[in-house]
Order: structure tokens, then sequence, then C-alpha cells
């Protein structure tokens, strides 16, 4: 049986920001979801130790069934301070960090794979400058040294500490009571174990990691530079699922998105929360929290939250918000919030849903077959029943029964000769 347990207690000071670092999202998913749900391909076991804002991280996450702690940073801090009063009950227990968001399942599974008491991830980098060194003999690990410890030889030793360890249970069973905090910060360190267990000729391994998978997020900086890989990431698992994308280095796709059937997105869109099926994206829309289906949205529209559009036809510059669309065009120019408008109908250009008083939101509902001409105000609530025209340039205030012209204009009024006059010429 195996056990996960999620370090994620730290501030986070770095990140220099108010949100808990482990909020921190990546494609719109905050970084401990990411480590969670893979850790949850693996086992059911899994605890996460907290501290720092711990109401607030507690909250986004305990829906994922995980055991919560809350480390006692007085009376024990730092790394190894985080275990000591946590149960052990998996025969293997694996360590991670809440700031690993790039971490898989797949590479979670080569520490319960390694016959050894302790497992210890290692990187190796070109220029490993500024990093403890980890030093292995005949591939086991002999020692973690300090740069400011390590000798010349050992300076050249490119291998570092990624920071994830597994870990028998009678292992941390023993040692774990044995850490103290006679250092300079006075934490209890993990990596005080490595020391204790080499000095008892435990076996230790050493697993090299992929600097790109096990990652840690320290800065808005590193955010960024992850956040590029696992959007790149999200986008070739829709690429090989037949999602086609124009300029894919363009195109921002959340953790959240789903697509159905072979879509089309073009260069420059952004896309979150959604669920697409079988339609085109054009370039440079922006589609949040919405369902498209069958539909063409863009170049350059915006789909806000709550929209379902099926079978239509939104063009540039139209703006949808909280509304269901079934078989309508509306071509450019319009925005179109609070509504439900039917099959067959037509949206001219600059025709706007005024569904805010004020204080209130109102609906504007709009039957099939209506032709609303360009430059119109619905002011809401307001229901257009089916096969209706309405005139360029109107302003509709009332319900307009099946089958009826509305024209609401002023009169039209000619002054002859008023440009001359106006301008003192002729």
């Amino acid at each position: 049986m195996f056990q996960i347990i999620i370090l994620a207690a730290g501030k986070g000071t770095r990140m220099k920001s108010q949100t808990p670092k482990v909020l921190h999202t990546l494609c719109n998913k905050p970084m401990i979801h990411y480590i969670i749900g893979e850790s949850q391909k693996i086992t059911s076991n899994i605890d996460v130790i907290l501290a720092h804002k711990f109401d607030e991280v507690k909250k986004s996450i305990e829906n994922f069934n995980v055991k919560i702690h809350k480390q006692d940073l007085e009376k024990y801090p730092g790394t190894g301070g985080a275990l000591k009063e946590v149960p052990f009950i998996g025969e293997k227990i694996l360590i991670l960090n809440g700031d690993m968001p790039l971490i898989t399942a797949e590479e979670i599974k080569k520490f319960f794979e390694i016959d050894a008491d302790i497992v210890m991830s290692i990187m190796k980098l070109d220029n490993p400058d500024g990093y403890g060194r980890v030093v292995i003999e005949n591939g086991n690990v002999k020692k973690i040294v300090e740069q400011k410890d390590a000798s010349v030889d050992e300076l050249k030793i490119p291998y570092v500490n990624a920071g994830v360890y597994c870990f028998k249970k009678e292992i941390l069973e023993k040692y774990i009571p044995l850490l103290n905090n006679n250092n300079a910060q006075k934490e209890y360190y993990l990596t005080d174990i490595i020391e204790m267990a080499v000095k008892d000729n435990l076996k230790i391994k050493a697993l090299e990691v992929n600097e790109k998978d096990f990652k840690g997020i320290n800065s808005k900086k590193d955010l960024a530079e992850a956040e590029k890989i696992m959007c790149n990431r999200i986008k070739n698992k829709w690429m090989q699922n037949g999602v086609i994308m124009r300029l894919p280095e363009t195109i921002f796709i959340d953790a959240y998105t789903e697509f159905e059937g072979e879509c089309e997105i073009e260069s420059g869109s952004v896309i979150k929360n959604s669920k697409i099926i079988e339609s085109k994206i054009k370039a440079n829309s922006v589609i949040e929290e919405a369902t498209i289906k069958n539909s063409e949205i863009g170049p350059m529209a915006r789909i806000r939250p709550k929209s379902e559009i099926i079978d239509s036809k939104i063009g540039n510059f139209v703006e949808v918000k909280a509304s269901k669309l079934n078989d309508v065009k509306a071509g450019h120019l319009s925005y179109l919030g609070d509504s439900e408008i039917d099959s067959g109908t037509n949206i001219g250009a600059g025709t706007i849903t005024c569904n805010y008083d004020g204080k209130n939101k109102y609906k504007t509902k709009i039957g099939k077959n209506v032709f609303v001409g360009s430059d119109t105000q619905l002011i809401a609530p307001v229901v257009i029943e089916d096969e209706v025209i309405i005139a360029a340039g109107s302003t509709i205030n009332k319900d307009i029964p099946k089958g009826s012209l509305a024209i609401s204009r002023a009169p039209l009024k000619i002054v002859k000769g008023f440009y001359y006059k106006f301008f003192g010429k002729k």
C-alpha cells in the first residue's frame, strides 16, 4: 500500500503575493490541484500538510477526498517538522512538494518501483551553481553537501537534490522522532534523514528526474515558465485527439476546457472552462465558461460565462453573455446579454440587449425567424415573438406580437440650405 504526503505549508514569500503559493494557477487551475490529481491516479491515501492561510487553502482542496493536516510551525517548523504529527500508513511513503505542479503520475510511479530504503530524486543541471550537490557512489547516495561546504571536486558534481523522496514506512517511523532543530534556522529538515540513514548503511538510491517535470515554483517568473509547459501539454493532448489548431503557440486553452468531435481553433484564441463541440473558433476570440456546439465563433468575438450557443454563427466584435442562442446569426458589432434567441433569427449589426437598469439585470426573449435590423436597442425585460421584423434604428421597450413589424424612429426633418447658412458660404 502506498501513501503520498504533500507538503504545502510554506508562505512562498518570493511570490510577492497575498495569494497562498499553492493556489496560484497554471492554465486557470491551482497548482496544488494538479499535484493532488496526479497523486490520486496512484493511491487514495493522500495527506496534505498546510499552515499558511490554512482555511483558504483547505477550502480549495476539501472536495478532493484527502486528509488535511495543519502543521504546527511554532513547535515543528521545516520540512521534517511537517511530518512530526502525520500518521504513516503506507508501506512506502512518497513526500511531494506542493509547488511542483508539472509532476505526473508516470513520474511518481517510478519512485515506488525502486527497491530501496530511501529513493531520492536528483536533477542533472548544466549549471548547478547555488544548489547543494548530491554525492553518489556505486549507485547509492552518500551525502548531500551544501555548495558553501563543498570541496573543489564536489563542486564539479552536476547532480542536485530535486526535493522528492520515497521512504519505507519503518524509516520514517525511526528517524522522524530523531530529527532536531539544532541549526541556524531552528527548523527540522527532512534532508537530515539522509545523513542519518547513510551513517546506518541503509540503501539509498538516486532517481534522476527531468527538471521540466519537477520544476518548483518560487516566483512569478517560475510560474509563467511552468504555465507555458502546462499549456503546451494541454494543447498537445487535444491535438492528438483531433482538434485542429492554427499557430498553437498563440492559443491559450485552460485545464478545464473540453472538446468533442472535430474542432478548429485559430490563432490568438483564449478558451477557458468551456465545452467546444464540432465547432470552429476563429482568430482572436475569447470564450469563457460557455458551451459551443456546431457553431462558428469570431473572428474577434467574446463569449462570456453562462452562454450556450448551438448551430449558430457569431461574427466579429459580437459579445454574448449569459445567453442561449439556437440557430442564430449575429454577424458583427452586437451585444447580446441575458437573452434567449430561437432558430432562424438574424441579429443586425449594432444591436444591443439593454439588460441592466443600474440595479437589476433583465432578460430579452426573441422567438423564431425574427429579423432584427441594425442599430436596434432592445430594452429588457422584453419579448419578441416569432416572425417579427424590427426596423433598423429602433428602440424596443414593449413586447412585440407574432408576425408584426416594429418601428421606433423620430420623424426625419430636412432643412434645405442649412449647410450654406451654417458655414456662411454657398
